[in-house]
């Protein structure tokens, strides 16, 4: 089980590196800047998980692995951006990829370290969506979890199902396959057909 949530933070971080690589050649910065932002995205969701569960030193800052994919991420989309623009909506695409994985992952680890189930939907979702804040502030736009589109509350979604997965007894691969798959689709249909919340309107507006 550790193995496989595991695999699910590094398939996460490798995804969110690519949205957020993407998103600094777009910006055009230099190479370092496009490294900084992949491995900003990729990590913090991970880096505020894990320090909000007091699981200290954060696995990001001390395994050289979560390193290793977001440069690979960052290096493989700034010589190779045409490739990935060649996916429909690619940023988008491997956002709701990242954040998917980090919302499960991140409410699984929540309840191992013996978080309520509350607090480990709440944590769950902070963890997938940190990485996207955090792309968003650096290149100085609104963060998507601000905005219409299904964001956060598709993180919140797949880590509740993680969480009722837990409660209920259901085997955990299951439930973080389920959530993963729920979150990704609620975004991919938020993305595909417009879904969103209701917008905030001023009193002067048409």
């Amino acid at each position: 089980m550790d193995t496989f949530l595991l695999a699910l933070d590094f398939i996460g971080t490798f995804a969110f590196a690519i949205s957020g690589a993407t998103i600094g050649v777009r910006h055009r910065l230099d190479l370092f800047g496009v490294l900084v932002l992949a491995f900003a995205t990729a990590t913090f969701g991970g880096i505020l998980r894990d320090l909000l569960i007091g699981a200290v030193p954060p696995a990001a800052l001390t395994t050289w692995t979560y390193l290793a994919l977001a440069c690979v991420a960052g290096l493989a989309t700034f010589y190779r951006h045409a490739l990935v623009e060649r996916l429909r909506n690619p940023v988008q695409l491997f956002d709701a990829a990242g954040l998917a994985l980090f919302a499960v992952s991140g409410a699984s680890k929540a309840l191992a370290f013996g978080l309520s189930p509350f607090a480990a939907v709440l944590l769950g979702m902070l963890s997938g969506i940190g990485g996207g804040i955090a792309r968003d502030i650096l290149v100085a736009r609104t963060p998507v979890v601000l905005q219409a589109d299904l964001y956060a509350v598709a993180a919140l979604a797949a880590a509740a199902v993680v969480v009722a997965g837990h409660q209920w007894g259901v085997p955990e691969p299951w439930s973080l396959v389920t959530g993963a798959g729920l979150c990704f689709g609620l975004r991919y249909m938020a993305i595909r057909h417009g879904w969103r919340l209701p917008v905030a309107r001023p009193h002067d507006a048409p």
